[in-house]
């Protein structure tokens, strides 16, 4: 898959064309479709990927490995969301998901009722289409915007501070 984070071009995975084209009053940059992306520039990213970047590490790579990569226990998120759209995304997260085979047994539990979870999903859910897309590796993003007034009175609000 080929991406140029810098606005050339851009290859549709299964979560849509990952292009940013407008930006909302809490910084989260939207693609074409209306679905939280990430935007990229050298080796900056968005408050939305590096946020994505901090959560992930804080409760999901215990289970699915670092970086989104997968683990013997949970899938790779990074390749999961070459398929998965933005609404199934936010539908495993919040409800959990039960798969079972002969081979396995593999369940996702439900994060719906954790706020440090389900109050940064969207975050969660830029930073795994960064990573599927390949625009954005490994590394802790060095650089970022800086979080927003708005974005800062959306979390507390969400995580029940006055």
């Amino acid at each position: 898959m080929i991406f140029v984070a810098s606005g050339g071009i851009a290859v549709a995975d299964g979560s849509g064309d990952p292009t940013a084209v407008k930006q909302n009053e809490t910084g989260e940059w939207l693609d074409k479709e209306g679905n939280p992306t990430y935007k990229i520039n050298g080796d900056s990213v968005d408050w939305y990927t590096y946020s994505g970047y901090r959560r992930y590490h804080s409760d999901c790579h215990v289970c699915h490995g670092p970086d989104g990569m997968g683990s013997t226990y949970a899938p790779a998120l990074k390749d999961s969301l070459k398929t998965m759209n933005y609404a199934d995304f936010l539908g495993v997260v919040a409800s959990g998901r039960k798969n079972i085979s002969t081979a396995a047994e593999n369940v996702m539990p439900a994060f719906g009722d954790n706020p440090n979870v389900a109050c940064y999903m969207d975050d969660l859910y830029v930073y795994l289409r960064a990573r599927s897309d390949e625009a954005w590796g490994r590394a802790r993003p060095g650089k970022h915007e800086d979080k927003n007034d708005a974005y800062t009175k959306t979390e507390d609000s969400c995580m029940g501070k006055k």
